[in-house]
């Protein structure tokens, strides 16, 4: 990662076609302020599309301090970090979420005598994404961050990270082995066949060190063991980017330690081994002593030899230097004192934050008792809740229906409500029909709507329900597709882009319509069995639901029942004074509501920065060798791109992708 004076003193600035409207400069004023106080809890009560994302930036920019936003999924962390990217085009806005595309833990089930080794698939670009953002809040102050909550899953220990971290200067005198070798032990890995991110290319003189988090490589020339140059190129062409006078190289894992630290873990280790292996004997467990002798033994000698072994992060606890349990680091270590935290959909969110701890402990517990992990295992976990609100002193929640704990921590005066949307548009209407003749009203409103060129939501409360439904409109000549879990992310984003651009007129789906969907042209939003009790039909929910038909001036809902609950009653009734406020600014202001106009490539067109987006290349001055590379890189950004919903992204990835693949082939 490369850094200079400059870049640690640069500022957060806020770039935007407009300027905070509405009930925003209120809602910054008082957070602001309140972020000034001290205050640890505040709450920004947010409708649907009143421009949240607009008055966090515009916090930030005002404090200028670096800050993270924390999202309950990848999709909803990617869109937000698109906008944010739009937002400080100069600054160092990042996205860290879980980089695994699959994931299945170590686990034992004792019933069948069943022992399920880690398994992982890592995407690599979201792998980039999150050394980026690490490194860049260990070297500039201007950093925003949006994760999710893997935000709180442990990272490896900040101090060793960065003291790991190799500097070079021009003129520096240094052997090239010495410096190889030092970067062997930060785990870089020599390029053979391939070199991608976390290897390193030996050429004469020159050492070619891609860094992790970048998608440019560092050329380093130290002919007669001096440093001559240092380059920043283009990582498939060799072009030349910048000149630089110092860098710093980070490791290319964060689980990374000195050899120092693994010889003082050896002995801790072999300790707590010799220790667990008498407890076994005496209790008469022969079996499960030996298994933990061996497989404990075994990752003892591979950190011995390679500094690393397969779940590394088992022993932290040694790693770090502690005799008892502690908590893990995680990213939120490596913030400084001052950092901001903004919890985004906080209702989804805080119980996510707070309920990773204990599923994780159990599935631990169970490896320990069976003598497949050691007990200081336990220190590998997600934070405690009591644990992350320690490390983030001071929160803002965001979110159209905060919940209990939002409610019950922020004082009233901290309790900010942003429901005036810059385009004026009101919260829907809503109305309640019997469900006996639903299907009749639905293909009347789907009618109207067709006839406007506006869209149409239809929620079901089972993924069955969803396709009899499509099938049924279908066979009526509708455009019509269902979404649900068990679509294809690929598939998904396909649905939602052939929406948008009217190739098909409606969308039957489940859960997947509430937060993070942002579709202007839908006016209507049909809820079926609304008076079902349930998670899916509860008083936030059917807020949240509603809200998706926010963004157009003809926007309207139908809940479809038999009988009132008290979730529907709850929900139309904050609906409806969330209309009267929002009807009375606009009159007041001689405000006409309008349509939200988003083209449909906006997202494709919006400026991005090297950690979500980079140009396409050149081909003509891409070796053929190296193309095969590129299209490995291509796929994976596809991968990721179709993953958080950016259709349009992932539609001119595969073109390249082919564009490449038809040149290969001549």
């Amino acid at each position: 990662m490369i850094f200079s004076h400059d870049m640690l003193q640069k500022q957060f600035r806020l770039v935007a076609d407009f300027k905070p409207c509405g009930d925003q400069p209120k809602a910054i004023k008082s957070l602001t302020e309140g972020i000034r106080r001290g205050q640890r809890h505040q709450t920004l009560l947010g409708a649907t599309g009143t421009g949240k994302t607009f008055t966090m930036a515009n916090i930030v920019a005002e404090l200028q301090r670096p800050a993270i936003v924390i999202a309950h999924n990848k999709t909803l962390a990617a869109q937000l970090c698109s906008e944010f990217q739009s937002f400080f085009p100069d600054n160092a806005v990042s996205y860290f979420v879980s980089y695994y595309d699959y994931y299945q833990p170590e686990a034992y089930i004792p019933h069948t005598d069943t022992y399920i080794e880690k398994d992982a698939s890592i995407n690599e670009e979201i792998a980039k994404f999150r050394h980026a953002a690490t490194h860049n809040l260990l070297t500039r102050r201007d950093v925003l961050i949006v994760a999710s909550v893997s935000c709180i899953y442990g990272l490896g220990n900040v101090e060793d990270y960065e003291a790991l971290a190799i500097h070079l200067t021009r003129d520096m005198a240094m052997k090239r082995d010495t410096l190889l070798r030092r970067l062997t032990d930060i785990q870089y890995k020599r390029s053979h066949m391939e070199f991608k991110q976390g290897m390193v290319h030996v050429l004469g003189d020159t050492l070619e060190i891609f860094p992790p988090g970048q998608d440019t490589v560092i050329r380093v020339e130290m002919p007669f063991d001096e440093i001559e140059t240092i380059q920043e190129v283009d990582s498939f062409t060799g072009e030349l980017v910048q000149d630089y006078q110092e860098v710093s190289i980070f490791p290319a894992a964060h689980n990374v330690t000195t050899k120092e630290k693994i010889d003082r873990a050896v002995d801790g280790i072999k300790e707590e081994l010799a220790k667990r292996e008498k407890e076994l004997l005496d209790a008469g467990e022969l079996a499960k002593a030996e298994r933990i002798k061996m497989r404990t033994e075994y990752d003892i000698e591979m950190l011995k030899e390679t500094g690393y072994c397969t779940g590394i992060e088992n022993y932290v606890r040694y790693l770090e230097g502690s005799r008892e349990a502690r908590s893990p680091s995680t990213l939120l270590d490596y913030f400084p004192e001052d950092g901001l935290v903004f919890i985004d959909e906080s209702h989804m969110t805080i119980p996510q934050i707070g309920g990773m701890y204990e599923g994780n402990r159990s599935r631990k517990q169970t490896l320990i008792d069976y003598g497949f992990r050691l007990e200081s295992s336990h220190d590998n976990r997600p934070l405690i809740f009591e644990e992350f609100e320690e490390r983030t002193p001071q929160r803002i929640y965001i979110s159209a229906t905060p919940g209990k704990y939002e409610y019950g921590s922020t004082p009233k005066e901290c309790l900010v409500e942003q429901i005036i949307r810059p385009t004026g548009l009101l919260d829907p209407q809503v109305s309640v029909k019997d469900a006996k003749g639903q299907i009749d009203d639905i293909q009347k409103e789907i009618d109207a709507a067709i006839k406007r060129k506006e869209r149409v939501l239809l929620t079901t409360l089972t993924k069955k329900l969803a396709e009899q439904l499509t099938q049924f409109l279908q066979d009526r000549g509708y455009r019509v597709r269902y979404l649900h879990s068990d679509i294809e992310t690929l598939e998904r984003i396909e649905v939602l882009r052939q929406l948008r651009s009217g190739d098909i007129d409606i969308i039957v789906g489940i859960n997947l319509l509430r937060e993070g969907l942002d579709l202007p042209e839908v006016s209507f939003i049909g809820i079926l069995d609304a008076d079902k009790q349930g998670f899916l039909r509860s008083r936030d929910a059917l807020i949240q639901t509603i809200g998706r038909a926010a963004r157009n001036i003809h926007g309207h809902v139908t809940l479809y029942a038999d009988k009132m609950t008290d979730a529907m009653t709850a929900a139309i009734a904050e609906t409806n004074r969330r209309r009267i406020v929002q009807d009375a600014y606009n009159k007041e202001h001689g405000i006409t509501p309008r349509t939200i106009e988003k083209a449909i490539r906006d997202i494709a067109q919006e400026k991005q920065k090297l950690e979500l987006r980079r140009p396409k290349h050149n081909h003509q001055r891409i070796p053929k060798d190296e193309k095969k590379r590129l299209i490995e890189e291509l796929e994976n950004q596809m991968a990721l791109a179709a993953e958080n919903l950016e259709f349009e992204r992932a539609a001119d990835l595969r073109d390249e992708i082919e564009l490449l693949q038809r040149e290969l082939r001549g």
